[in-house]
Protein backbone atom coordinates (compact mmCIF):
# COMPACT_ATOMS: atom_id res chain seq x y z
CA UNK A 1 0.00 0.00 0.00
CA UNK A 2 2.72 2.34 0.61
CA UNK A 3 4.57 1.60 -2.86
CA UNK A 4 1.07 2.62 -4.43
CA UNK A 5 0.74 5.57 -2.66
CA UNK A 6 3.72 6.98 -3.36
CA UNK A 7 3.63 5.61 -6.88
CA UNK A 8 -0.13 7.50 -7.02
CA UNK A 9 1.49 10.64 -6.25
CA UNK A 10 4.43 10.31 -8.55
CA UNK A 11 2.01 9.90 -11.35
CA UNK A 12 -0.32 12.63 -10.69
CA UNK A 13 2.37 15.42 -10.27
CA UNK A 14 4.20 14.27 -13.22
CA UNK A 15 0.93 15.05 -15.59
CA UNK A 16 -0.40 17.95 -13.63
CA UNK A 17 2.87 19.34 -13.99
CA UNK A 18 3.41 18.65 -17.71
CA UNK A 19 -0.08 19.59 -18.41
CA UNK A 20 0.67 22.83 -17.21
CA UNK A 21 3.61 23.49 -18.39
CA UNK A 22 3.24 22.31 -22.50
CA UNK A 23 1.76 23.68 -25.22
CA UNK A 24 -1.95 22.39 -25.81
CA UNK A 25 -0.21 20.70 -29.10
CA UNK A 26 2.03 18.86 -27.12
CA UNK A 27 1.10 14.69 -27.39
CA UNK A 28 0.26 13.30 -23.87
CA UNK A 29 2.90 10.73 -23.43
CA UNK A 30 5.60 13.50 -24.62
CA UNK A 31 4.44 16.13 -22.25
CA UNK A 32 4.65 14.00 -19.25
CA UNK A 33 8.13 12.50 -20.25
CA UNK A 34 9.66 16.16 -20.57
CA UNK A 35 8.47 17.44 -16.97
CA UNK A 36 8.23 14.16 -14.89
CA UNK A 37 11.71 14.02 -13.75
CA UNK A 38 11.99 17.47 -12.94
CA UNK A 39 8.87 16.94 -10.74
CA UNK A 40 9.78 14.38 -9.20
CA UNK A 41 13.66 16.16 -8.51
CA UNK A 42 11.74 19.07 -7.12
CA UNK A 43 9.56 17.07 -4.13
CA UNK A 44 12.97 15.11 -3.57
CA UNK A 45 14.64 18.52 -2.47
CA UNK A 46 11.72 19.74 -0.96
CA UNK A 47 12.32 19.09 2.76
CA UNK A 48 8.68 20.41 3.60
CA UNK A 49 7.16 17.67 1.20
CA UNK A 50 9.68 15.32 2.80
CA UNK A 51 8.83 15.76 6.18
CA UNK A 52 4.90 15.11 5.53
CA UNK A 53 4.06 18.84 5.98
CA UNK A 54 0.72 18.78 4.88
CA UNK A 55 -0.05 22.47 4.31
CA UNK A 56 3.13 22.26 1.83
CA UNK A 57 1.43 19.13 0.12
CA UNK A 58 -1.93 21.13 -0.15
CA UNK A 59 -0.50 24.13 -1.86
CA UNK A 60 0.99 22.45 -4.72
CA UNK A 61 -1.20 20.02 -5.05
CA UNK A 62 -4.05 22.90 -5.54
CA UNK A 63 -1.42 24.78 -8.05
CA UNK A 64 -0.13 22.54 -9.93
CA UNK A 65 -2.56 19.39 -9.85
CA UNK A 66 -6.03 20.17 -9.46
CA UNK A 67 -6.49 22.61 -12.82
CA UNK A 68 -5.70 19.22 -14.95
CA UNK A 69 -7.62 16.58 -13.36
CA UNK A 70 -10.85 16.25 -14.14
CA UNK A 71 -12.34 15.19 -10.76
CA UNK A 72 -15.94 15.19 -11.70
CA UNK A 73 -15.14 12.58 -14.37
CA UNK A 74 -13.32 10.45 -12.12
CA UNK A 75 -15.85 10.85 -9.26
CA UNK A 76 -18.45 9.92 -11.65
CA UNK A 77 -16.65 6.84 -12.61
CA UNK A 78 -16.19 5.48 -9.32
CA UNK A 79 -20.08 6.72 -8.87
CA UNK A 80 -21.39 4.58 -11.38
CA UNK A 81 -24.47 4.39 -12.11
CA UNK A 82 -25.53 6.22 -8.77
CA UNK A 83 -24.33 9.61 -10.39
CA UNK A 84 -27.07 9.57 -12.76
CA UNK A 85 -29.43 9.55 -10.11
CA UNK A 86 -27.30 12.36 -7.89
CA UNK A 87 -28.78 15.25 -7.99
CA UNK A 88 -26.27 18.36 -9.26
CA UNK A 89 -26.03 19.82 -6.16
CA UNK A 90 -24.79 16.15 -4.45
CA UNK A 91 -22.76 15.31 -7.25
CA UNK A 92 -20.45 18.77 -6.63
CA UNK A 93 -20.25 17.82 -3.14
CA UNK A 94 -19.21 14.25 -3.83
CA UNK A 95 -16.69 15.60 -6.46
CA UNK A 96 -15.37 18.20 -3.78
CA UNK A 97 -15.03 15.58 -1.12
CA UNK A 98 -13.31 13.10 -3.22
CA UNK A 99 -10.99 15.71 -4.74
CA UNK A 100 -10.24 16.31 -1.08
CA UNK A 101 -9.67 12.52 -0.16
CA UNK A 102 -7.25 11.84 -2.70
CA UNK A 103 -4.99 15.08 -2.18
CA UNK A 104 -4.70 13.59 1.25
CA UNK A 105 -3.54 10.27 -0.19
CA UNK A 106 -1.24 12.16 -2.42
CA UNK A 107 0.17 13.79 0.65
CA UNK A 108 1.42 10.98 2.43
CA UNK A 109 2.96 9.57 -0.84
CA UNK A 110 4.82 12.56 -1.39
CA UNK A 111 7.46 12.10 1.27
CA UNK A 112 7.72 8.84 0.15
CA UNK A 113 10.13 9.69 -2.85
CA UNK A 114 13.77 9.14 -2.99
CA UNK A 115 15.56 7.49 -5.71
CA UNK A 116 12.98 6.37 -8.20
CA UNK A 117 12.97 6.95 -11.56
CA UNK A 118 10.16 7.02 -14.17
CA UNK A 119 10.87 5.14 -18.17
CA UNK A 120 7.75 5.58 -20.32
CA UNK A 121 6.79 3.54 -23.35
CA UNK A 122 5.72 4.26 -27.09
CA UNK A 123 2.11 5.46 -26.87
CA UNK A 124 -0.70 3.75 -28.74
CA UNK A 125 -3.29 6.07 -30.37
CA UNK A 126 -4.08 7.01 -33.77
CA UNK A 127 -4.17 10.68 -35.27
CA UNK A 128 -7.48 12.38 -33.79
CA UNK A 129 -8.00 10.18 -30.47
CA UNK A 130 -9.34 11.95 -27.81
CA UNK A 131 -9.00 9.76 -25.29
CA UNK A 132 -5.06 7.70 -25.00
CA UNK A 133 -3.46 5.40 -22.50
CA UNK A 134 0.18 7.02 -21.49
CA UNK A 135 2.26 3.94 -20.23
CA UNK A 136 5.10 4.07 -17.64
CA UNK A 137 7.33 1.96 -15.32
CA UNK A 138 8.88 3.25 -12.39
CA UNK A 139 12.44 1.75 -11.87
CA UNK A 140 12.86 1.44 -8.18
CA UNK A 141 16.09 0.82 -6.27
CA UNK A 142 15.49 -2.74 -4.99
CA UNK A 143 12.84 -4.97 -6.81
CA UNK A 144 11.53 -4.93 -10.39
CA UNK A 145 10.06 -2.45 -12.28
CA UNK A 146 6.38 -0.73 -11.73
CA UNK A 147 3.88 -0.25 -14.17
CA UNK A 148 2.36 2.66 -14.07
CA UNK A 149 0.01 3.77 -16.62
CA UNK A 150 -2.44 6.99 -17.44
CA UNK A 151 -6.09 7.20 -19.06
CA UNK A 152 -6.00 10.94 -20.53
CA UNK A 153 -8.73 12.48 -22.63
CA UNK A 154 -8.47 16.16 -24.58
CA UNK A 155 -10.72 18.58 -23.33
CA UNK A 156 -11.22 22.41 -24.54
CA UNK A 157 -9.08 22.97 -22.00
CA UNK A 158 -5.99 20.29 -23.02
CA UNK A 159 -5.33 17.16 -21.89
CA UNK A 160 -6.52 15.56 -18.43
CA UNK A 161 -5.83 12.66 -16.48
CA UNK A 162 -9.42 10.77 -15.33
CA UNK A 163 -7.68 7.48 -14.34
CA UNK A 164 -4.34 5.95 -12.87
CA UNK A 165 -3.31 2.29 -12.96
CA UNK A 166 -0.85 1.32 -10.10
CA UNK A 167 -0.03 -2.45 -9.85
CA UNK A 168 -2.40 -3.73 -12.28
CA UNK A 169 -5.33 -1.52 -10.37
CA UNK A 170 -7.10 1.46 -11.92
CA UNK A 171 -7.75 3.94 -9.22
CA UNK A 172 -11.34 4.68 -10.45
CA UNK A 173 -11.93 0.49 -9.76
CA UNK A 174 -10.37 0.54 -6.62
CA UNK A 175 -12.63 3.04 -5.02
CA UNK A 176 -15.95 2.07 -6.87
CA UNK A 177 -17.02 -0.85 -4.59
CA UNK A 178 -16.52 1.47 -1.88
CA UNK A 179 -18.53 3.91 -2.77
CA UNK A 180 -21.32 1.51 -3.98
CA UNK A 181 -21.14 0.13 -0.80
CA UNK A 182 -22.01 3.12 1.15
CA UNK A 183 -24.37 3.96 -1.32
CA UNK A 184 -26.15 0.86 -0.64
CA UNK A 185 -26.16 1.78 2.91
CA UNK A 186 -27.02 5.42 3.01
CA UNK A 187 -27.28 6.98 -0.47
CA UNK A 188 -25.26 9.31 -2.16
CA UNK A 189 -26.02 11.57 0.88
CA UNK A 190 -24.51 8.78 3.28
CA UNK A 191 -21.47 8.58 0.92
CA UNK A 192 -20.77 12.31 1.18
CA UNK A 193 -21.00 11.86 5.09
CA UNK A 194 -18.38 9.33 4.97
CA UNK A 195 -15.51 11.49 2.81
CA UNK A 196 -16.43 14.24 4.90
CA UNK A 197 -15.77 11.83 7.76
CA UNK A 198 -12.02 10.81 6.82
CA UNK A 199 -11.61 14.11 5.40
CA UNK A 200 -12.21 15.70 8.73
CA UNK A 201 -9.91 12.74 10.77
CA UNK A 202 -6.94 13.50 8.39
CA UNK A 203 -7.14 17.31 7.98
CA UNK A 204 -6.83 17.39 11.90
CA UNK A 205 -3.62 15.76 11.70
CA UNK A 206 -0.51 18.00 11.48
CA UNK A 207 1.23 15.98 8.48
CA UNK A 208 0.26 13.18 6.69
CA UNK A 209 3.29 10.70 6.02
CA UNK A 210 2.25 7.39 3.75
CA UNK A 211 1.88 3.99 6.06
Amino acid sequence: MKLMKQLLAMATIAFATAAQAAPATEAPDVLVKRISQDVIDTAKADKAIQAGDIKRVTELVESKILPYVDFQRMTALAAGRFWRDATPDQQKQLSAEFRTLLIYTYSGALSQIKNETVEFKPMRAEPGDTEVEVRSQVNVARGEPVPLNYRVAKTPSGWKIYDINVLGAWLVETYKSSFASEISKGGIDGLIKTLQAKNKALASRPTVKAK
